[in-house]
């Protein structure tokens, strides 16, 4: 079977550290194409355009879109119309009722449309999953703290309103929790710090519960030294504490290694999208968006500092 000719849209940071390595190295794809306003990639036909591209290349089977959320419904509404597969970077959109636009057409257009939670496919997520399945869950509590000038430089459209400040990594955790607890939770209350000079949280701290009153927490904050970076999910159960760290990769049970990998999630991404394509199929999944969406909407806010990159 010959390999799927793809696209990148938006040639930015992310694309070039994992889009990029990941299409280069799975047999499956043919990169042919990419569109970019600030970037290029070199060996293949590079455009200012999503529409030129599409218009000019009709050999291209599908699209992957590294853009920022906020410009990206645009470009992936215009590749769906012309009948092109598409793997959206998360989080899916800017919007839930973007997601649910994209999806009726995907569907009426019969592509394959991937909303690519990337945590998810972290190495440890799996083995986590499946030791809380048949567990007796009493709290879980998230701790997602990083630097923001470390990893997130000089990027002023996460600061915007709808740039998601520290929910754009902060996502990450909710992708993991919704994909590994066996019960589903909801948002009872939360506290956004927002800089005075930005519209965008730099921390956050989420109350959430299931329906049986197990609570769970999650504290979200920017403001961290690099030797702070920690991104774990505790989940204390009837056989004991379970510890999923490293933002996926490493897993532990009252101190006992069960799992401790190198990251591969790109790669394995781009394994479940093109599976998805032959399958013909899509995999399109809003929970931890949903979430964002129900911090905002019953968040208090409090005006911090002003933040300066």
């Amino acid at each position: 079977m010959n390999p799927i000719s793809i696209a990148v849209v938006g040639v930015g940071k992310i694309a070039r550290d994992q889009h990029l390595p990941s299409i280069h190295n799975n047999p499956g794809y043919r990169l042919v194409a990419a569109a970019s306003r600030h970037g290029s990639v070199d060996g293949v036909e590079n455009f200012t355009a999503i529409e030129d591209m599409l218009a000019a290349m009709p050999e291209i089977e599908a699209v992957s879109l590294c853009m920022p959320p906020r410009v990206r419904f645009d470009a992936a509404y215009k590749a769906l119309e012309a009948g092109k597969h598409v793997f959206l970077e998360k989080p899916p959109g800017a919007t839930l009722s973007e997601v649910a636009i994209l999806e009726a057409l995907a569907q009426q257009k019969n592509v394959t449309l991937f909303t690519s939670w990337h945590s998810r496919f972290g190495p440890a997520v799996e083995p986590a999953r499946a030791f809380l399945a048949d567990k007796t869950i009493r709290r879980v509590d998230i701790i997602w703290n990083e630097d923001v000038r470390r990893w997130h430089p000089n990027q002023d459209w996460i600061w915007e309103a709808g740039g998601l400040g520290v929910f754009d990594p902060g996502i990450n955790a909710l992708s993991i929790m919704t994909h590994i607890l066996p019960m589903p939770v909801f948002v009872t209350r939360s506290t956004l710090e927002i800089p005075e000079n930005r519209d965008a949280p730099i921390a956050a701290q989420i109350d959430f519960q299931s329906a049986s009153g197990i609570p769970v927490t999650a504290d979200m904050d920017w403001r961290r030294q690099s030797s702070d970076d920690r991104w774990d999910i505790i989940v204390e159960t009837d056989a004991g504490t379970m510890i999923l760290g490293n933002g996926g990769a490493r897993l532990s049970v009252d101190g006992v290694m069960r799992a401790d990998e190198q990251e591969t999630e790109y790669p394995t991404l781009y394994a479940r999208f093109h599976d998805l394509v032959r399958a013909g199929r899509s995999e399109v999944d809003v929970a931890p968006l949903r979430h964002i969406a129900d911090i905002f909407m019953l968040g208090s806010r409090k005006t911090v500092e002003a933040f300066y990159d």
